[in-house]
């Protein structure tokens, strides 16, 4: 490849591009589930860190369950259910 600035700016420009149709091609549903399922399964753990690890599944997992819960209180409260 020869190191003209113009070339590197061109290919930068069309990853960029790529990268732009492959994050709009995704479903919002897929791309939300999938997010989803990183964030509860604590893929952004320290590697080898088992009680790390650990620690977040149990908190985002009881997190989830407040929130259920607190939905369930307002609805009863409100008279929905």
């Amino acid at each position: 490849m020869s190191k003209d600035p113009r070339e590197s700016a061109r290919a930068a420009e069309a990853q960029a591009a790529l990268d732009r149709v492959r994050r709009d091609s995704e479903s919002l549903l897929g791309s939300s589930m999938g997010r989803a399922a990183d964030h509860f399964g604590a893929k952004d753990a320290p590697e080898g860190d088992r009680i790390e690890l650990w620690g977040r599944r149990i908190g985002r997992s009881l997190s989830l369950l407040g929130v259920v819960v607190l939905a369930w209180w307002l609805g009863h409260q409100l008279k929905v259910w």
